[in-house]
């Protein structure tokens, strides 16, 4: 068998052990998961008339501002659904099972490959989840066309690979599923500090280049572009530019963690 052939078989083997795991133990997701369900419900139906004076010089009612959360809340699903990605790997990291492996006939890359594909997996499904919430309460995309919804489906999937590697190289450092929890919070943080409830020139000056540069940000104006039809700008070249170098930050991190890790 050739070593491609060993990759693909290994990979897939430990794409079906971390799906088995995920279905086995839903709480984690689902706690995850419900963080931006709630939000979106929060801000729409609590502060939604409150927020939506600041959009489209306040002209805007509830339904634009349903429209305007929806793509940045999409994003943020994906932040917390990869929080459980670290605690996942920081487990196989300290309870032993990653030294089993290291004594198996199986190639080493496929215990990270399995955790980033099923990572990415439940992302997707996560996104699909609150992208039916919004819908239901009143998301449209009308003028979105049929490429641009492939462009939309292709940015969530490749934002979740990089958040995936990065999340998969804090479990790796950490000593415990519970530290694993708390260095990846970032990934929760990062959208309350971007444009996903309110507009950039909406705060302060001093932090509007941090909110405006940080990687999500991009990546929601641009998925917001896809969807609603506005403008993108120079958005879709730096969201493409953050999710490369996560992921290539992640994997490398992650790599030469796991080549190097005594466990």
């Amino acid at each position: 068998m050739s070593s491609l052939s060993l990759a693909v078989r290994d990979s897939s083997t430990m794409l079906r052990r971390n799906l088995l795991h995920a279905r086995r133990y839903p709480s984690l997701t689902l706690n995850l998961l419900l963080t931006p369900v709630m939000l979106l419900l929060l801000f729409v139906y609590i502060f939604g008339d409150t927020m939506s004076a600041g959009i489209g010089g306040g002209g805007a009612d509830r339904s634009d501002y349903i429209a305007y959360l929806a793509p940045g809340l999409v994003l943020m699903t994906v932040g917390s659904t990869t929080i459980g990605t670290a605690v996942s790997v920081s487990n196989d990291m300290t309870e032993g099972i990653i030294a089993r492996f290291r004594t198996m006939a199986i190639h080493r890359g496929s215990v990270l490959v399995g955790h980033v594909l099923g990572s990415v997996l439940q992302c997707v499904l996560s996104v699909i989840l609150v992208g039916a919430v919004a819908v239901a309460i009143g998301f449209r995309s009308t003028d979105a066309t049929a490429l641009e919804w492939l462009a939309a489906f292709g940015l969530v999937a490749l934002f979740a690979l990089a958040l995936t590697w990065i999340a998969v190289g804090m479990g790796m450092v950490s000593p415990n599923a519970e530290a694993a929890s708390n260095n990846a919070l970032p990934l929760i943080f990062l959208p309350l500090i971007s444009s996903t409830f309110v507009p950039i020139d909406a705060m302060p000056g001093w932090f509007q280049p941090i909110a405006e540069y940080q990687p999500f940000t991009p990546a929601i104006e641009t998925l917001r572009g896809l969807l609603l039809g506005t403008g993108i700008g120079h958005n879709g070249w730096l969201a493409i530019a953050w999710c490369l170098a996560l992921t290539l930050l992640g994997y490398r991190w992650s790599k030469s963690t796991f080549n190097r890790d005594p466990k």
